[in-house]
């Protein structure tokens, strides 16, 4: 029997505070398009639309600004279709990701089966896929045995954010045509549009806002996984009635189960899957993105009006995928499947596979935060011999810096690191510190000199033995 007037303990105590993060309603663009976005309206001008070796180019034309994008589509090795929006002429070149792909994917050229000024029907002439592109209001259906599998804008939520001139140099300008985001001047501050704020931190947009969104319609399926890291369920939820999933990298300690807040990776991958199909959306945007999903349950049956006669119909469930991103372009590959196995080797194929782990990384790795010093290194060390427990890396979290400084050690408490990893390295174990794992090392970068002179052993993210600082989750 519990001692009477005994505190109980929850983890709760200990979860985050998420006054110091954001949520959907305190995240600008979010809101921007979110209330925006039902006034913009496109419209693809297919009666220009050029088919070439590598892709199929046409404009996407804003009814509410009459600014043109530029999209392109194209068929990729292995069933994998790719869909690109960006600016026709942008102010400067917006940010694409370059380094994810493993390599430029190998295209396939799309020929015409059939198209005039309203649609454009596409397909590869190989496989019964086929890409039904919409003119007005712009839609895209990718369809398999003459059944939709997947619509893009059917919802007619793509949101482009163009790049503006400063807003000093516009205010030299006169009689300069406004293409900004239709709010009016009270409301600028609010939606974030060339300042946002949070807490002490203030994000200056020099060129205005530059958000993306697109949404995607999946036919027949419920069934939703991916887009990680959640401490959520496997299976994705609704958004409806909440905050949308957040790819956003945090370091949260203590963060909270059954939420949707980002926590320390991001992958924008998602797959859905139902009995005769799977597929993939692989969303390749590294800025802030957010996700909502909205899944319509299926409805045996509807009463529709054919005529005079009242007919029942069935009616497939479908799943509303809606993404958003802070800056960048759209750049989406869509993996096709039909099987499981077929999406994640389409997904390999852009991306790569696992690479083969060093040695030494499949050992026993110690680590706690944190040691406190050299002595404490020692006396751990000391004790797995003395206990003959065996062991190959020990590793020092962000508490051996100066100032939580990267390259750098507390001279007190760490005086001579050099000494330190040449015991441990006598014993042929390794002394690996935590940084940042988004970061990439050049040998050839002064950093990773400034980090050798400082005594760090790294290892190359792709695997090599030079030495220099080692990366959590990059091996």
């Amino acid at each position: 029997m519990e001692a009477a007037g005994k505190e109980e303990i929850s983890v709760e105590d200990e979860a985050v505070d998420k006054n110091i993060f954001k949520d959907c309603s305190k995240i600008a663009f979010y809101r921007r398009q979110k209330q925006l976005s039902r006034r913009a309206t496109y419209q693809a001008s297919l009666d220009s639309a050029t088919i070439g070796k590598d892709s199929t180019k046409f404009q996407i034309i804003s009814e509410t600004t009459k600014v043109s994008l530029l999209a392109e589509v194209y068929g990729i090795e292995g069933n994998i279709f790719r869909l690109k929006i960006n600016e026709e002429t942008p102010l400067k070149p917006r940010y694409e990701v370059l380094d994810v792909l493993t390599s430029k994917p190998s295209t396939v050229r799309l020929i015409s089966c059939s198209g005039d000024a309203d649609s454009l029907v596409l397909t590869d002439g190989k496989g019964d896929l086929k890409c039904n592109i919409t003119a007005n209001p712009f839609k895209i259906d990718l369809v398999s045995q003459e059944e939709v599998v997947m619509s893009i804008n059917s919802l007619g939520q793509l949101y482009f954010e163009h790049l503006q001139i400063p807003l000093k140099q516009r205010a030299a300008k006169e009689n300069k045509e406004d293409t900004s985001v239709d709010a009016s001047q009270e409301d600028q501050e609010d939606l974030g549009l060339w300042e946002e704020k949070f807490g002490k931190f203030v994000d200056v947009k020099v060129n205005g806002p530059a958000s993306v969104g697109l949404d995607f319609s999946l036919h027949g399926f419920e069934h939703l996984y991916g887009i990680p890291q959640h401490a959520e369920s496997h299976q994705l939820k609704n958004t409806s009635d909440g905050d949308a999933y957040r790819l956003y990298n945090l370091d949260v300690y203590g963060y909270k189960i059954h939420d949707k807040m980002g926590i320390y990776g991001s992958v924008p991958y998602l797959l859905a899957h139902k009995l005769s199909r799977t597929v993939g959306i692989f969303w390749l945007n590294a800025s802030e993105t957010l996700v909502e999903i909205n899944t319509e349950p299926a409805v045996k049956y509807t009463l529709t009006q054919m005529g005079p006669v009242a007919a029942k119909q069935k009616v497939r469930c479908r799943t509303d995928v809606h993404w958003m991103s802070e800056s960048g372009i759209i750049d989406v590959f869509l993996l096709t499947g039909p099987t499981p196995s077929d999406v994640f080797k389409q997904y390999s194929y852009l991306t790569g596979t696992q690479a083969m782990p060093p040695l030494f990384s499949l050992g026993y790795h110690q680590c706690r935060w944190n040691y406190e010093d050299e002595q404490d290194i020692k006396e751990v060390d000391a004790g797995f011999d003395e206990h003959d427990i065996p062991y190959d890396v020990m590793w020092l979290d962000i508490e051996h810096t100066e100032g939580k400084r990267y390259f750098t050690w507390d001279k007190k408490r760490f005086p001579n690191p050099k000494r330190m990893q040449e015991l441990l390295r006598s014993k042929n174990r390794k002394l690996v510190v935590i940084s940042d794992p988004h970061i990439k090392i050049d040998p050839n970068y002064s950093v990773y000199v400034k980090a050798k002179e400082q005594g760090f052993f790294v290892r190359n993210h792709e695997g090599g033995d030079f030495e220099g600082v080692c990366w959590p989750g990059i091996y």
